[in-house]
């Protein structure tokens, strides 16, 4: 056969079934196995925690699946946390673009759990309740972990090879310096309880309201300075697994992260939840509602996560968390070594425009802008780009870039300290 035979020779068309069957077939090999447990003990009763591990990308297709866990530990009321569990699951999937792929998917999630995390604010904060509520709120989807916190509930990730690695950020004022000076730059004031004779004490807390937390959802009668826009921390595992412990401060409060980890290794997901929460109370006793959930993400080739030995940290320090953004996701670099995590995306900052970005989001056809936040689609006369200034004149377009509805942008410009904070009720 010549050379232009054989150049002319087409492949053979192969069926549309046949190609998705090997598409099920091959994200089947490469996803993990999950295998979780919990366990809780109420000492007040405002915890809350959600599972559901049939969630999906697009509607229908069993192959886009993926998991959530979450933990709510409400204060003054479980009321925030409820709603919380209730809601916010649907405003951050709304934020997601449709028909996208996994990769994309990925990409936009962490925007969107931004944009989920302040829209159940303002809805919750409308219902005139004065309850609050921390949220750690962890996506896992194959090897990649997504987790967005506020408060101080905390997910710590356990890796083979013994090396505890933090996935979230404590927004405890008592320990967190630069939430400290954001909170007063925002127009709050920090210090502790005064009794009498002038004395001080307790945990730094900020007033109006006395919280010792300074990011949650609700808590309408604190002040807007305390924020709903959570840390987000994206992570990849290799093929060894790992073991997520999500927990609340009840946990925290008396286990390390360590101590939490050492103290369950070995064990399957659901009787290391329990041993964790005995291991908590019989450290501090029952001061405060305490709730942990342990996820195993599990080779699929694995029955069980297999026991972690124990290494030095040092020797494996340089290999964990590797930095990495998402303008090198071309150009990944393929880690093999056993209990490697690589990072692909962290953000904290507390300004809402740079987390949310400045992409455009004006539909070509319709004329009108999609709000950022709360998905609403209005026409430019009617909100304002997070970019625009407080005057400007029409000739500037300020709603050039991303878009916030007034609602929204109100919201914004509160939590930034623009505008006095004066928890009212809105309608919707």
């Amino acid at each position: 056969m010549s050379q232009t035979e054989v150049s002319g020779m087409k492949a053979p068309l192969v069926p549309l079934a046949t190609l998705i069957g090997r598409e099920l077939r091959s994200e089947k090999v490469e996803k993990p196995y999950l295998k979780y447990g919990q366990a809780a003990v109420a000492k007040k009763g405002e915890d809350c925690f959600l599972i559901k591990t049939d969630c999906q990308r697009t509607h229908s297709n069993p192959s886009t699946s993926f998991s959530v866990f979450a933990i709510f530990d409400g204060h003054n009321g479980i009321s925030a946390a409820i709603f919380a569990k209730e809601n916010l699951l649907a405003n951050v999937l709304s934020a997601i673009p449709q028909g996208i792929s996994r990769d994309e998917w990925l990409h936009a999630l962490p925007r969107a759990l931004v944009a989920g995390f302040v829209k159940t604010d303002i809805e919750f904060q409308q219902k005139g309740e004065t309850s609050g509520t921390t949220v750690t709120f962890v996506v896992i989807d194959g090897w990649t972990v997504t987790v967005a916190s506020v408060g101080d509930s905390r997910c710590i990730l356990d890796t083979q090879g013994g090396v505890v690695s933090l996935l979230t950020v404590d927004h405890r004022l008592e320990e967190n310096e630069e939430e400290r000076a954001r909170v007063t730059a925002s127009g709050g004031e920090v210090g502790r309880l005064n009794v009498f004779g002038g004395s001080e004490v307790g945990p730094l807390r900020c007033w109006p309201g006395g919280l010792c937390l300074s990011r949650s959802i609700g808590d309408t009668d604190v002040g807007e300075f305390i924020v709903p826009i959570p840390h987000v921390k994206q992570v990849k595992l290799s093929n060894a697994g790992g073991r997520l412990i999500i927990a609340s401060d009840g946990i925290w409060d008396a286990l390390s992260s360590d101590l939490a980890a050492k103290s369950c290794r070995g064990l399957p997901a659901e009787l290391a939840a329990k041993l964790v929460v005995k291991e908590a109370l019989r450290s501090r006793g029952l001061k405060d509602d305490t709730t942990c959930l342990v996820v195993d993400i599990i080779p699929s080739d694995h029955p069980v996560l297999p026991p972690t030995p124990m290494k030095k940290q040092n020797i494996l320090a340089s290999l964990i968390f590797g930095k990495k953004t998402w303008n090198s996701v071309n150009k990944r670099n393929k880690l093999s070594s056993v209990g490697v995590v690589e990072e692909l995306f962290e953000e904290g900052s507390a300004m809402l425009a740079e987390r949310l970005g400045k992409d455009s989001t004006l539909d070509a056809n319709s004329g009108l802008f999609r709000c950022a936040v709360c998905q609403v689609d209005q026409p430019p006369v009617e909100g304002l780009s997070v970019n625009s200034g407080p005057f400007f004149s029409p000739a500037s377009k300020p709603w050039e870039g991303l878009f916030l509805c007034a609602k929204c942008r109100n919201k914004k410009d509160a939590m930034e300290g623009k505008r006095l904070s004066t928890p009212t009720v809105i309608l919707w």
